[in-house]
């Protein structure tokens, strides 16, 4: 995910379009994080994650509708479940429940691990290299989620909502593992169609009871929901995906560190959440961490594409 940054895309390449676009998906999902905070008031986070891939589900059944996209062959359809199921199922099941108890913006900040636990992950399965660099920003990362611990009152505690997100990033960076031979073979728009819909499928055990959550909800918090279902779940990977087209994979998605500053920001003017100065040391360390551990992992296959946020 490291190309070059937002400025070279836009001065260098005078790719404004592509910048326009990459801008648009870091926002949208950025705002998911608050996005969630708002739904949850109303709903549970079982209800909220089924009820935002729901929509987002339908959305691209009506896209599909118009728009003729690859069917999948059937050896490859075990994949998808399994991507459903770890990078929508789990990983907005876990975000919720975290989310409870963890702000939006410091929600953005764990989250944003994912790509340490990939980097891990593709060393073993992948056959990529952690050199020692890597292995250093891992080491930083986690001591910037320490820092965020430590809370407002300067003792440690781990909340049971920080377990979850970590888990939500690990569950994220299994899909990004498991996806990678296959989204270059079916393209960003089909991949993710067919697992928005794969990971719904695993949520429709939560079904019972939530018309009466619907009903019970303000016109505010059901707003809310339709956004996440429309704009950060299903529009930003049509963005992602035109900024892709244009300048590849690893430009296109350039700015992805950018997430957890805005997802700060919006939650702040959204929800009104101001973190406090250790949980933004802690979040700048992570950044920071991130970018190493990026730096730090040689890929095996130059050519081989590269992961995708969301």
């Amino acid at each position: 995910m490291v190309g070059l940054g937002v400025s070279d895309l836009l001065f260098r390449n005078k790719n404004i379009d592509v910048w326009i676009a990459n801008g648009l998906a870091i926002l949208l999902w950025a705002s998911a994080f608050a996005g969630i905070r708002a739904g949850l008031v109303s709903y549970t986070p079982l209800h909220l994650a089924f009820l935002r891939m729901f929509i987002g589900s339908t959305a691209l059944a009506l896209f599909v509708v118009f728009k003729r996209i690859r069917i999948p062959d059937l050896k490859d359809i075990p994949i998808f479940l399994l991507c459903g199921f770890c990078g929508f199922s789990v990983y907005h099941i876990a975000l919720n429940i975290g989310e409870t108890t963890v702000n939006a913006g410091l929600s953005s900040l764990i989250i944003s691990l994912a790509p340490v636990f990939t980097g891990i992950l593709s060393t073993l399965f992948l056959n990529e290299r952690f050199t020692s660099r890597g292995w250093f920003g891992t080491l930083i990362c986690f001591t910037g989620v320490a820092l965020i611990s430590l809370g407002k009152e300067g003792s440690f505690y781990l909340t049971t909502g920080v377990f979850w997100i970590l888990l939500a990033a690990f569950s994220e960076s299994l899909y990004f593992v498991i996806q990678t031979p296959y989204l270059k073979k079916y393209g960003i728009i089909p991949f993710t169609t067919y697992t928005i819909w794969s990971g719904t499928l695993f949520m429709f055990f939560t079904v019972p009871k939530l018309l009466h959550e619907i009903l019970s909800a303000s016109r505010y918090t059901n707003l809310s929901v339709i956004y996440l279902g429309l704009f950060p779940t299903v529009i930003a990977y049509f963005a992602l995906a035109y900024a892709v087209s244009k300048v590849g994979s690893a430009k296109g998605s350039s700015s992805i560190y950018l997430t957890p500053v805005t997802a700060i920001m919006i939650a702040w003017i959204w929800l009104g959440e101001i973190p406090g100065w250790l949980s933004i040391i802690g979040g700048m360390i992570i950044l920071a961490g991130v970018i190493l551990v990026n730096k730090g992992t040689i890929k095996k296959a130059k050519t081989r594409g590269e992961h995708t946020a969301q």
